[in-house]
C-alpha cells in the first residue's frame, strides 16, 4: 500500500508539473484534482465528502474551492505534492491537528466566518479555553455532526461529561432523546451574557419556551423574577420538575420566617412515622399552586 501511495504521488506530480512554474509562489497546481489523487474517496486519508459541503461548492464565489481550492483553507502546499525528501510527503502549510497551535487553524476559519453567530467569538469561553473549530467541526465530511439535531448534543457531552449524567437523571429537558440540542439554550462560539446563552440572561433564555411563566404577575415570588436557576437545575436533576432541591426544603432556604411556615420540616413527616401535607404529593405547592406568580386578586401567598 505504501509503494503504490508513492507511485500514485509521483504521477500526479508529473501530471501537473508542466504548469508548476506558472502557478502563484508556494501553491500546488490542479487543486483541487491535484489533492484528489491520494484524498479521493479511497485514498489513505480521504476528504473527497467537502466536494458536497457548502465549502466545497466551486460555483459559489464565496466558497474556498472557487479561490484556491483545499489550499484557500490548508494555505501554500506546492511541497506537499513534491517534497519526498522525508520519506513520505512533506506536510501542508497548515493542517488541523494537534501539530498546528489552535490560534493559527482558527484564523483560518475566521477569515470567513467572522459575523452572526461567531461575532463574540474571541474572548468567550471556548475561545479562551483553546478550543478549535476543528475539534467541533467536521468540514470534509457531507454530514457535520455538530450540524445536525440528532447528532449535536454526543459532540457537545464529548468534552462536558457532567452535563451528560446530567441529562440522563430521572428529570431533564428532553436532549437525551433528541428532540433538544445544546444550541437551542446556547450558542458555543460566544455571546454577550453567562454560560453562552443564546439570550442576555436566564430567565429570558428559558421563556422561549415557557412563556406562560414570564408575567407580569400582579403577585410576583422574588426568586423566580431573579433567575430560574434559583430553583431549577436545566440540565437534569433527581428531583421533580428539575428542581435543585426537594420540597419542603427547598422553599425553606428562603421561607424560614416566625410566621407559616416556621417548622423546619425532617423525614419524621414521611409515612410511616407521620404524615404531615407538607411533606406529602407536591408539598408546599400542595396549597401554593401558583408559586411562578399570580394574577388572582386574593394570590398574595401564591395560592390561587
Amino acid at each position: 500500500m505504501r509503494i503504490q501511495h508513492l507511485v500514485l504521488m509521483f504521477a500526479v506530480v508529473w501530471l501537473f508539473g508542466a504548469s508548476l512554474v506558472s502557478a502563484e509562489p508556494g501553491y500546488a497546481p490542479g487543486d483541487p484534482q491535484s489533492c484528489l489523487g491520494c484524498h479521493g474517496e479511497h485514498g489513505m486519508k480521504p476528504a473527497a465528502g467537502i466536494l458536497s459541503t457548502v465549502h466545497g461548492q466551486k460555483a459559489n464565489p464565496k466558497s474556498p474551492m472557487a479561490t484556491k481550492g483545499c489550499q484557500s483553507c490548508h494555505g501554500p502546499s506546492a511541497q506537499h505534492l513534491t517534497d519526498y525528501s522525508s520519506g513520505k510527503p512533506a506536510k501542508p502549510a497548515i493542517t488541523f491537528n494537534a501539530k498546528t497551535p489552535v490560534a493559527q487553524q482558527n484564523a483560518v476559519c475566521l477569515d470567513c466566518h467572522q459575523s452572526r453567530e461567531r461575532t463574540h467569538w474571541l474572548g468567550s469561553p471556548h475561545e479562551f479555553a483553546g478550543v478549535s473549530c476543528a475539534g467541533c467541526h467536521s468540514v470534509h465530511t457531507p454530514r457535520d455532526k455538530v450540524m445536525h439535531k440528532n447528532t449535536q448534543v454526543d459532540v457537545c457531552v464529548d468534552c462536558h461529561k457532567e452535563k451528560r449524567a446530567q441529562m440522563h437523571k430521572r428529570s431533564a429537558h428532553p436532549l437525551a432523546e433528541g428532540e433538544m440540542t445544546c444550541t437551542d439554550c446556547h450558542n458555543p462560539h460566544g455571546t454577550r451574557g453567562e454560560s453562552l446563552l443564546v439570550a442576555d440572561f436566564v430567565n429570558e433564555n428559558c421563556f422561549q419556551c415557557h412563556a406562560e411563566k414570564r408575567g407580569p404577575f400582579l403577585w410576583e415570588h422574588a426568586p423566580v423574577r431573579e433567575s430560574c436557576t434559583n430553583c431549577h437545575q436545566p440540565h437534569g436533576s433527581v428531583h421533580e420538575s428539575m428542581l435543585v432541591a426537594r420540597g419542603p426544603w427547598l422553599c425553606q432556604q428562603c421561607h424560614m420566617a416566625s410566621f407559616h411556615p416556621s417548622t423546619a420540616y425532617s423525614g419524621s413527616g414521611i409515612p410511616p412515622a407521620g404524615a404531615a401535607q407538607q411533606m406529602l404529593d407536591k408539598n408546599c405547592m400542595n396549597c401554593h399552586t401558583q408559586v411562578h406568580g399570580s394574577n388572582h386578586p386574593s394570590g398574595a401567598r401564591l395560592t390561587r
